[in-house]
């Protein structure tokens, strides 16, 4: 069994790809791949946006940017940036998206943490509504199938939920990661950014063989 450990943050465009891509591969070597979720926060607070532009209004200028590189690299969805441009509130911050998904993983594991973190990606991408908005969370958690909505609100306000939020970031920063997307594969090989399906593809079946995938 192959495991992957995926760091990403709901506000990652290139994310979005990586994970569509993920589910496709994982669904074609089916029990042979094992996804682990983990946390990162590129604007961890709601000041982190304006501290890393100048200016929230020029931050949220600049990451349309990366939207539209990352909607020029189609995965079956629409990125929809000229929506986003037009949206009259702040750009998101990574805290409230992350806690979401890590109170689903508390229900659900791994695999509920991947459904919401789809889900609220899918809602910031897409929909283009705002993913801060505890409301919108709310509407991602009910979506995304199966989970008791109480316990999840109950958790999503959790120190024991922002304890491990908490440990992710934490254990991102021992790693040296310093963006998303990333994955380590078998806690041996790193590899972050835009990485294309079929490195990904090649990769994995390299290591299920048997094969050292930094030999090519």
């Amino acid at each position: 069994m192959l495991k992957i450990t995926f760091y990403h943050d709901v506000l990652c465009a290139w994310c979005f790809l990586a994970s569509a891509r993920l589910r496709r591969i994982v669904a074609d070597v089916a029990g042979d791949v094992e996804v682990e979720h983990r946390c990162f926060a590129l604007a961890p607070t709601p000041e982190a946006i304006g501290r890393m532009f100048g200016d929230a209004e020029r931050g949220k200028a600049e990451i349309m940017d990366h939207w539209a590189a990352a909607a020029a690299h189609p995965e079956g969805e629409v990125i929809r940036v000229e929506q986003m441009r037009e949206r009259p509130f702040p750009y998101p911050y990574s805290m409230p998206g992350l806690l979401a998904c890590k109170a689903a993983e508390f229900q659900q594991g791994q695999a509920g943490h991947w459904k919401m973190f789809d889900r609220v990606q899918r809602a910031h991408f897409i929909e283009t509504r705002n993913i801060a908005d505890f409301e919108v969370l709310r509407d991602c958690a009910a979506d995304s199938g199966g989970l008791d909505l109480a316990r999840w609100e109950q958790d999503v306000h959790s120190p024991e939920v922002r304890q491990a939020v908490e440990h992710d970031l934490a254990e991102a920063r021992e790693r040296g990661i310093t963006a998303v997307p990333t994955m380590i594969f078998d806690d041996r090989w790193q590899i972050s950014g835009a990485v294309p399906e079929a490195l990904l593809r090649q990769i994995i079946a390299d290591i299920l063989a048997g094969r050292d995938p930094t030999q090519r």
